[in-house]
């Protein structure tokens, strides 16, 4: 994994000040660094400046970039941030065609195969990407971004320059280009964040390549298009074939994402997720190294609920003998999460999930000490359906995003100007219409079938993104890059038609999934309900928490009064928390939500955020 940043303009000719060029997006580039600590490159050409942070992953002494490749004359050059996982498959094809390969780089194969096939090459790739592609042959620059968007890809258009990196900050570094906020920014942040609506880059002028899109840039003009998207079908294979092809096409997803010349591991929580991933690595390799998290005081301090019905503690050790891994059991400190909220912060450029932000940045670089590749369980839920409001008569009745639907406690604390000139509600149902309205349809659906496909889109598209994002942003920030088996687009074009009467047959959450996990997974994994990823139940972390707002209120100049009643804010701070109304998802209920309060004005006062 890298980290990729650089600019596109038809009318210059950057070679002719190379060495102010290469300045420039050196400053960008520097600010990537702990996405690829190993080795940086530059290359300034006519039209395009591209640069590249490198994290060593495969042929770590011969895979530097940007890459050059030269083809009937012409010269191609690539900044590549991701992993392939079919690039043996593709090196074999291209082979055929008379390519010659100098690396057993992903990146050469991606690149000659973008050479023979143009931006179709795209539709051939299993993986996760973000890339630019200078072609001097067809005169342009190619910005792509994987299906489900896992790696991240930025840009911003300047008079006649397109700016592009993997990471917000580095846009921030390019000369006039600063941190703005207009009203659609605002209510991305105050309604719909933690997620953002998919191309939403937040700032103003700041846009994400979406998910599926790649982006062609010719002569100043720049062409968006999607290369993939879901289809809705039938679904014709019988219950049994059904669970069988689930099987194969996770174990063989697991299996390719194994490749790596540097240390790999899993997480493993003991869930069914994780431990499925867990048993077809620890089959693959040997003594394999796992890891689990959680939180100092969660031993006296767990809460059960009907989100957490147990602790992971419980289980961790069980699937660690039945695999024989060697597992390494990782502690969060209490004193770490309200200061790291700054970390998550900076390494996401925008406020996000509070303290399982913070938290998942400690475990990281903790896990970054001896592995530098793992793979991760998310995505399961949003495929297979097993999250509560997949069942919810609550979430199929509202007009609304089932994990944040009441915005109360986002609206509530608002200045009366900010509420009336924002109307988040009324920004929220419109981002939920417009996606709604986007839904593969499948003539056959009943009317329960479809609106439950439709919570599904809602899922992918957007709560699955933001905990992708989450994942990335988080793990980057420490050098390690984290792979997700069940993001394979293959299973999740085949379970996505799978009828619901499957998915949860017998009404057992995620039915398909355990049904495939049996003969792999002891039983009593096998059948464990979801636990989602682990959160401090400890008093004193709400403490602090409220300590850090507190300070930030009675501080006269702290930006976020401008948007914030400061009595409202004194009321969070010195009120009871409901734990069982969650401001977003499952688990952010009130300290998450003064956690992300934290993180809001920290954003506004250190990126020196400007109204417009």
């Amino acid at each position: 994994m890298c980290g990729i940043c650089g600019y596109i303009n038809h009318k210059q000719n950057f070679v002719k000040e190379e060495k102010k060029h290469r300045e420039t997006v050196g400053v960008m580039n520097d600010t990537l660094t702990p996405r690829g600590p190993d080795a940086s490159g530059i290359w300034v050409g006519e039209r395009a400046v591209f640069a590249h942070r490198r994290l060593a992953v495969v042929d770590v002494l011969r895979g530097a970039q940007p890459m050059k490749r030269m083809s009937q004359g012409y010269e191609f050059i690539i900044a590549y941030n991701g992993e392939l996982y079919n690039t043996e498959d593709l090196r074999s094809e291209l082979r055929g065609f008379g390519y010659e390969f100098t690396t057993t780089s992903d990146t050469e194969v991606l690149l000659y195969a973008y050479i023979h096939y143009g931006c179709d090459c795209l539709k051939k790739l299993n993986g996760i990407f973000a890339f630019a592609i200078y072609d001097s042959m067809r005169r342009r620059v190619v910005l792509a971004r994987d299906r489900f968007g896992v790696k991240p890809l930025f840009y911003y258009r300047l008079d006649d320059t397109i700016v592009f990196a993997s990471e917000i900050k580095a846009l921030f570094k390019y000369p006039r280009i600063r941190a703005e906020l207009d009203r659609d920014g605002l209510c991305e942040l105050l309604a719909m964040s933690p997620a953002r609506t998919e191309g939403n880059g937040v700032f103003k002028g700041v846009k994400e390549v979406r998910p599926g899109h790649c982006i062609c840039i010719s002569n100043g003009n720049m062409t968006e298009r999607p290369y993939w998207e879901l289809e809705s079908r039938e679904h014709t294979d019988s219950y049994e074939d059904t669970i069988e092809k689930v099987r194969y096409l996770l174990c063989d997803a697991i299996k390719r994402q194994l490749v790596s010349d540097v240390p790999l591991a899993t997480f493993l929580s003991g869930g069914l997720d994780s431990s499925f991933i867990t048993a077809v690595a620890a089959k693959e390799i040997p003594g394999l190294s796992t890891y689990s998290f959680d939180y100092e005081g969660n031993d006296k301090y767990f809460k059960r609920s009907s989100f957490q019905p147990d602790p992971d503690s419980e289980w961790v050790p069980k699937m660690s003998k039945a695999f024989n891994t060697e597992h390494t059991y990782l502690m969060c400190p209490n004193d770490v999460l309200v200061p790291m909220l700054d970390d998550a912060l900076f390494a996401k450029d925008l406020p996000g999930m509070a303290d399982c932000d913070s938290s998942l940045v400690y475990f990281c670089r903790e896990v970054k000490k001896r592995h530098t590749v793992v793979l991760s369980g998310e995505c399961s839920d949003e495929i297979f359906g097993g999250y509560p409001w997949f069942r919810d008569p609550e979430a199929f009745k509202r007009d609304a995003f089932p994990w944040c639907y009441d915005l109360s406690m986002r609206e509530d604390i608002l200045l009366d100007s900010v509420r009336d000139t924002l109307k988040i509600n009324e920004y929220a149902h419109n981002r939920y219409s417009e996606s709604v309205a986007q839904t593969p349809q499948y003539a056959g659906d009943n009317a329960e079938e479809k609106r439950r496909r439709e919570i599904s889109w809602l899922n992918i598209k957007w709560f699955m993104t933001n905990l992708l994002d989450r994942k990335d942003r988080m793990s980057m920030a420490s050098g390690l890059e984290v792979r997700v088996p069940f993001c394979d687009h293959r299973l999740v074009e085949y379970v996505w038609n799978i009828p619901w009467e499957m998915k949860n047959r017998n009404n057992i959450s995620k039915n398909i999934l355990r049904e495939a996990a049996k003969g792999i997974l002891p039983e009593d994994i096998r059948t464990r309900k979801k636990s989602p990823y682990p959160k401090t139940h400890n008093p004193v972390y709400e403490m602090e928490v409220k300590a850090r707002l507190r300070e930030i209120v009675n501080n006269p100049d702290s930006p976020i009064l401008a948007l914030c009643d400061r009595g409202k804010l004194c009321n969070i701070i010195n009120g009871e928390f409901d734990y069982g109304k969650p401001f977003f998802g499952q688990l952010m209920a009130g300290p998450q939500f003064v956690g992300y309060l934290v993180q809001l004005n920290t954003l506004l006062d250190v990126y020196d955020v400007r109204f417009v």
